[in-house]
């Protein structure tokens, strides 16, 4: 069963998020905050990481370049869920290192083919 780290502050996203990755018979794995992220991902080694990007303290951005720059972690696709939905910030998230970028509310849809893809590249 592949592991999806799931990387937001809000709870309520987490839980549906989490729900999404379950049901599709994943399993999820989560970290409240873009630091925790750094950790979670070393020690979990997720197949596919969910980035928020607008979290406190390290933002999903800052976190994805220093996954980028771990050898450890480097290798792990991250999929950026977020709020922002505007062109600029897609084209900025993709240039962060990020495989692909899903809007809030998420159409699970959506996000589960680019879990798929990220998994099979």
């Amino acid at each position: 069963m592949p592991k999806v780290l799931i990387v937001d502050d809000s709870p309520a996203q987490l839980y549906s998020l989490r729900q999404m990755v379950e049901r599709a018979g994943h399993q999820a794995v989560v970290a409240e905050s873009g630091e925790r992220a750094l950790e979670v991902a070393a020690s979990e080694h997720p197949a596919v990481i969910l980035m928020d990007i607008v979290m406190p303290g390290m933002s999903g951005y800052q976190a994805t370049r220093k996954l980028g720059r771990t050898e450890s972690t480097r290798h792990i696709p991250v999929i950026f869920v977020s709020t922002r939905d505007g062109e600029a910030d897609r084209q900025w998230g993709l240039r962060q290192g990020a495989r692909e970028y899903v809007t809030k509310p998420v159409n699970p849809n959506l996000l589960l083919a680019a879990i798929s893809e990220a998994m099979a590249a």
